[in-house]
């Protein structure tokens, strides 16, 4: 059955929702299999040891409001006046999976959403998912996803530790750049190197570890001269740009101070300033970050074009979240490119 769009457009303009999160029920128990043999990561066994493993009565609504690509997800959507939901498997995707068992999983996953998407051609949007750890074979699936009708690639950031700067991961790269599509990466838990202090505090998810290592591959991104080798390649974060627009100045004038210094091998100067890059090759979503200042900031900062509302369905599943993105004192114009027009023209829908 299609539903026809029939909320947001009364307030002249649709409400299309960037970052929103689905499953596949192998990739679920897969997660609790490493868990339990102890063969996943800390971050892993974190996040996924609660949401697959925990009774609580929030752990089994996300988990069942990832699996439904149908019913419920609709119902969801229309009760919160979302027209449009993009849709990507959830983090960290088969990231932790040797890759042969992530490879299976990640294309049958991609073919249950393209399967959801028609279905429901007016309601989802889809992004492809891939298995970062054999990149030829994932430049070959996002060919493929294109061909399924997907509109992005989206990645779980970091590949067991490593980051898409590092030049193996390349095709990949190249190949978002082929089929013009950007490539939105997710946050997932820190890797082993670096989740410790977070673990103990309690700190290591969404409260403040994801953002961290998110931010950090972004950076990583910019700071390798990604951007100068491929200057069109679009890359999409969530939850207000994972804190980098607020920490833009001081990143820029630091990196800028490290390429005089040359105190770091690694540290070699741009074509652009890292202003520039955030300005021209890096879109935000508000996902998680429904707060008036936070979002009037970043559409001063990087531009009212590159700014994306986002819900984090079903991890964040908050009606007045979609209430406070409505009553945004901005004018009319900057609303409707934040709610409808920028994800269309990013997307191509």
């Amino acid at each position: 059955m299609t539903h026809e769009l029939k909320t947001g457009g009364d307030r002249g303009y649709l409400r299309i929702a960037t970052e929103e999160a689905f499953a596949v029920r192998e990739q679920i128990d897969a997660y609790l299999r490493i868990v339990r043999d102890g063969t996943a990561d800390r971050g892993v066994t974190s996040l996924w040891g609660f949401y697959a493993g925990s009774p609580s009565e929030r752990a089994t609504k996300i988990i069942e409001r990832l699996l439904d690509l149908d019913g419920q997800r609709i119902a969801d959507m229309d009760a919160t006046g979302i027209d449009i939901a993009i849709l990507s498997l959830t983090s960290p995707g088969v990231h932790p999976f040797e890759a042969d068992e992530a490879k299976a999983m990640v294309r049958r996953a991609n073919d249950q959403l393209a399967e959801a998407v028609a279905r429901h051609p007016t309601r989802y949007v889809g992004m492809t998912s891939v298995a970062p750890q054999d990149p030829a074979w994932s430049a070959a699936e996002i060919a493929r996803g294109k061909a399924l009708g997907f509109k992005g690639v989206m990645i779980n950031s970091h590949i067991q530790g490593e980051y898409l700067d590092a030049a193996k991961f390349d095709p990949i790269l190249r190949a978002a750049v082929e089929v013009d599509q950007p490539i939105y990466i997710h946050p997932q838990s820190p890797p082993d190197t670096m989740i410790g202090p977070m673990l103990e505090a309690g700190l290591d998810g969404a409260i403040f570890g994801f953002g961290v290592e998110t931010g950090m591959h972004l950076l990583r991104i910019i700071t390798s001269g990604v951007f100068d080798r491929y200057p069109d390649l679009k890359i999409i974060v969530g939850h207000m740009g994972e804190a980098l627009p607020f920490w833009l100045y001081r990143l820029d004038y630091m990196h800028r101070a490290g390429v005089q210094s040359k105190r770091y091998e690694c540290i070699k100067p741009l074509k652009k300033t890292i202003f520039d890059y955030m300005r021209e090759n890096v879109y935000v979503t508000t996902s998680g970050m429904a707060w008036s200042p936070a979002i009037k900031f970043t559409q001063d900062v990087l531009g009212v074009d590159r700014v994306m509302y986002a819900m984090d369905y079903p991890y964040e599943y908050v009606a007045d979240e979609v209430r406070a993105h409505d009553l945004l004192d901005i004018d009319d114009s900057a609303k409707k490119k934040l709610m409808q027009t920028n994800a269309e023209r990013v997307f191509k829908l």
